[in-house]
């Protein structure tokens, strides 16, 4: 779900020529929640969110709760005292994995060019999907209406002639909607946008163009490109300016090697105890062991991200001794380049691990000679028994005696591209 800001107004009609606007964003409605319904249709209508404890964080919010402000990445304790009849779920992730597979693959029925983002979010290009199934907003009805028919949840799509324009307009669609930005409305669409709705702008950011008087993003585009340059740099003013004129030249790629699997958490109260990050990072292992195992995957480096309190990141990585897709290995790497950090007495913000520069299963590696059997079996037994009672049945016991992992925001990231998220504003495409 897009959390940029939305201008009520650009939920119109910007016209009906779709011979140019081949792409098309699908993004579903507070997916977390629809597929919850699915299960209890009694709660439909009422204020629900999918989420962590008392002290966890809201993963997604239906719209009933959003009215009362209620928005995902928000602290549970907060959300409550906002809508004091919030009902929380506990996330389901096979469940939604589940529906999400069910809907890539009616996606699928229309074009091969589907590139998924996320397990609720996909681009399309429909191209060559013209001759058979129509026009690109009878292809985006088509699959609105089998995806609600078929799977019983809603989605919203963006139809445009840009992946970033598509994007923008199926936030504007939402809730279960469909939004066409003809290619000649393009501009008219996007100058009357708050800034904030481009990629890229973030809080600093948006503080910065707020002091140039920059409110829109045709307010951003009148500044020119040179001048954005020099407020904001060379690349961001470069990118931004593009954005802006409606220029993005990326396509639709549907497939990616995969570069990274990892696990970060975002921490609203700061840990500054060392035991405690280290105790996130063996939690962080685990997490990615098992998708590497899953994947049939091994991992040649691992790499840390840490977030100091005045929002400086780092990252630190590591060669393996050999590739391995065991827990113990990856977080006894993690834990090495941990010591090489000076936790401030303020603590962390942001705690990540990651494993990288993979290899599949049986690629000619050669183990190493220390290599423990032991560790790998007694891991696949935990994944067994996770498969059948849910992940967090079971744990290593040393993550029993801790009770952090509670007071922070969990945003578990695999990087098919060989990105890195950051909190900041996502101004960075690292």
């Amino acid at each position: 779900m897009s959390r940029a800001p939305r201008a009520s107004w650009a939920r119109r009609n910007w016209g009906t020529d779709d011979s140019n606007t081949p792409i098309l964003h699908v993004d579903m409605d507070a997916f977390f929640v629809s597929v919850e319904l699915l299960d209890r249709p009694e709660l439909a209508g009422q204020p629900v969110a999918v989420g962590g404890a008392e002290r966890g964080v809201v993963s997604a919010a239906s719209y009933e709760a959003r009215t009362y402000g209620v928005n995902s990445a928000m602290p549970v304790g907060q959300a409550k005292r906002l809508c004091p009849q919030l009902l929380m779920l506990p996330p389901n992730g096979e469940r939604y994995r589940e529906v999400s597979r069910a809907v890539m693959s009616i996606l699928d029925d229309y074009t091969p060019l589907r590139e998924q983002v996320s397990v609720d979010e996909a681009f399309l290009d429909v191209s060559g999907a013209r001759r058979i199934f129509g026009s690109p907003v009878r292809i985006a009805e088509s699959m609105r209406e089998r995806i609600r028919s078929e799977q019983g949840v809603p989605a919203s799509v963006g139809i445009a002639a840009t992946k970033h324009v598509a994007k923008i307009a199926s936030a504007h669609a939402k809730p279960d909607g469909l939004l066409l930005i003809p290619q000649e409305a393009t501009l008219p669409f996007l100058h009357t946008l708050p800034v904030g709705s481009l990629w890229g702008v973030g809080e600093r950011t948006r503080e910065r163009l707020d002091k140039q008087g920059v409110e829109r993003v045709g307010d951003l585009a009148a500044l020119g490109e040179h001048r954005l340059m020099k407020l904001l740099g060379d690349a961001q003013g470069k990118h931004l300016y593009a954005l802006a004129m409606g220029v993005d030249p990326r396509p639709v790629t549907p497939s990616h090697a995969e570069k990274s699997i990892g696990k970060e958490v975002t921490l609203f109260e700061r840990v500054s105890e060392r035991s405690q990050i280290e105790a996130i990072l063996l939690d962080q292992a685990h997490a990615t062991a098992r998708r590497l195992r899953e994947r049939e995957l091994l991992a040649r480096s691992v790499a840390i991200k840490v977030r100091f309190g005045d929002f400086t990141t780092i990252s630190r990585s590591k060669a393996l001794a050999s590739p391995s897709n065991v827990a113990q290995d990856i977080y006894l790497a993690a834990k090495r380049l941990l010591e090489g950090v000076n936790i401030p007495a303020d603590g962390l913000r942001l705690i990540g691990l990651r494993a990288e520069q993979m290899v599949r299963v049986g690629e000619g590696i050669q183990t190493a000679w220390d290599d423990d059997p032991r560790r790998l079996k007694a891991e696949g037994v935990m994944d067994l028994v996770g498969q059948k009672f849910g992940h967090g049945a079971i744990a290593p016991a040393s993550l029993l005696t801790h009770e952090g992992s509670g007071s922070h925001a969990e945003n578990a990231t695999e990087h098919p591209h060989g990105a890195q998220r950051t909190d900041e504003g996502r101004e960075h495409k690292q």
